[in-house]
């Protein structure tokens, strides 16, 4: 069973960084597309940023590009966000995924992939 560790949460004040970081165990991300989402309260969870199998095309919502930036590193098995500028409506439970299918054409993970547990992101001063 895959098992992703999420970590670099926490709270920032506006105009801060973060980087969330996502670690598997016993499953290799290389060539599997992988994502971060997030949910807000009371709001339905929304795709922030996905990158495709081989890297070569990348998502990014209207509202976090040119501040959010996806990546990962297949040696570690681990896939990042790092997320800069932050604003108040950035706060979420973000969540790591990947998809189920590997080599697929997808450029976000879809049903069925792979999630990670959650976590705490809070932009606040």
């Amino acid at each position: 069973q895959v098992q992703f560790v999420e970590s670099g949460g926490g709270l920032v004040q506006p105009g801060g960084s973060l980087r969330l970081s996502c670690t598997s165990s016993g499953f290799t991300l290389d060539n599997y597309a992988i994502g971060w989402f997030r949910q807000a309260p009371g709001k339905e969870r929304e795709a922030v940023s996905c990158s495709s199998s081989s890297d070569s095309t990348t998502y990014y919502a209207d509202s976090v590009k040119g501040r959010f930036t996806i990546s990962r590193d297949n040696a570690k098995n681990t896939m990042y966000l790092q997320m800069s500028s932050l604003k108040p409506e950035d706060t979420a439970v973000y969540y790591c995924a990947t998809d189920k299918i590997r080599f697929g054409v997808r450029t976000c993970p879809g049903d069925g992939g792979s999630w990670g547990q959650g976590i705490q992101v809070t932009v606040s001063s």
